[in-house]
Parts: structure tokens; sequence; C-alpha cells
């Protein structure tokens, strides 16, 4: 069995809050490995990286019933268990988050347009007050 962490190493190492790590358990995305005889909730390596995956879903605009039925996919299945209704839907999942990509791009595209054209501003601002100061009398 790997190291057992607490609660507050693994919102350390996986920047996500106390209080995320616990809705993520409340609604059923992630479950601590043990307790301890306190009662404090434990993690494996497994369970930290279940919630980076997890953090890498929110920004893609995946739902928490899109990301438990994901997760539910990706979990290690039984040797017996039918192959091709999960492998369906993660090619679904697979296309969604390259669409969700690929609109984070275009709009991170149009973000440093308007930064630019910001810059561009602020630099043509400094040389007009600039110029205005040295010909002041």
């Amino acid at each position: 069995m790997g190291e057992q962490m607490q609660i507050g190493e693994v919102a350390e190492r996986t920047g996500l809050s106390l209080r995320t790590i616990r809705y993520y358990e409340e609604v059923g995305l992630v479950v601590p490995s043990a307790r301890s005889q306190g009662g404090f909730r434990l993690y494996l390596e497994p369970d930290v990286e279940r919630l980076l995956l997890i953090k890498r879903m929110k920004p893609l605009g995946f739902q928490l019933d899109e990301m438990r039925d994901l997760l539910a996919i990706l979990d290690p299945l039984p040797d017996d268990a039918p192959v091709d209704e999960p492998a369906t839907r993660l090619r679904q999942y697979s296309a969604t988050a390259e669409q969700a990509c690929e609109d984070l791009r275009a709009k991170l595209r149009v973000a440093e347009e308007f930064a630019a054209l910001l810059h561009t501003q602020l630099s043509t601002h400094r040389r007009q007050t600039g110029s205005a100061l040295s010909q002041s009398p």
C-alpha cells in the first residue's frame, strides 16, 4: 500500500481547495482510500491522480455527470467487461475535449490580439505624453 496523505497534503499537491476536494467526495467523483482512526480522510496516489484528472476536465466544460461517467469509463475494467460501449463513449468525450480545446485556443487568440492592441495603444500614449512633456516651457 502506498503512502497515505491527509487532505491538506492532497490539496497542496493538486492545487485544489479543501472545500473542492470535499465537494468532489460529496458528489461521488472521488472517495478517500481510507480513514484514520480519528476519522480523517486518507488518500493514496491514485486518488491524487483522479483529482488531477477531474481538475483537467473542469476548464473544458465537463459537467459533474459527464465527469462521473468519464471517470467510470477510465476506471480499470474487470476482465470480463464488454469494451465496445465504454470505447464509444470515450471517443465521444475525446471529441468533446478536443472541441473544447479548440474553443479555448480561439478565445486565447482573441485575448492575445486584444492585449497586443492595448500594448500598442499604451506605447502610442507614452510617446505622445513624452513628446508633450519635452515641448513644455
